[in-house]
């Protein structure tokens, strides 16, 4: 006995997308082979954002003769964006030692001179964050040499 099968417009509209459905996947395969439609289903991590700075050192003598010397972070304030990756790359131009930390982010280094120091944080919550050098803090001990780290939405 043989069986016959009736195909209305609604069932023939679901096999013609569904052998769409199937070419666009071997086409895909095809053009971007596995390893490609792997990246694409499973996306790397999201990437890491390199920012420079350095240590600054301003000198001048007042109207006495007395030098004046102040310490600073260049650039004084960076911007990131909320989530990102950040590779914070700090090289020692002036001033022997800078112990620091990142107020609020839990972040302790040393930059000495002549050598980079690398701190590497996630930015997940916004805010303004102070990168303070502990040995100068305030004009009293040639600073403040504090620099800002904002974490825009």
């Amino acid at each position: 006995m043989t069986k016959v099968f009736i195909i209305g417009k609604r069932q023939l509209r679901y096999i013609k997308l569904g052998a769409s459905a199937l070419l666009l996947a071997g086409a895909t395969l095809l053009y971007f082979g596995r390893d490609g439609v792997e990246t694409a289903l499973n996306p790397a991590p999201a990437q890491e954002r390199t920012i420079n700075l350095v240590t600054g050192e301003f000198k001048t003598t007042d109207a006495t003769g007395q030098e004046l010397e102040a310490y600073r972070w260049d650039p004084g304030t960076i911007y990131v964006k909320k989530g990102e990756h950040i590779r914070l790359s700090i090289y020692g131009v002036n001033g022997a030692s800078h112990p620091f930390i990142i107020e609020g982010l839990g972040i302790k280094g040393e930059v000495k001179k002549g050598q980079e120091t690398v701190v590497q944080f996630h930015a997940d919550k916004p805010g303004i964050y102070r990168i303070i050098c502990l040995v100068h803090p305030d004009i009293a001990h040639h600073g403040p040499m504090i620099g800002y780290l904002v974490v825009d939405e």
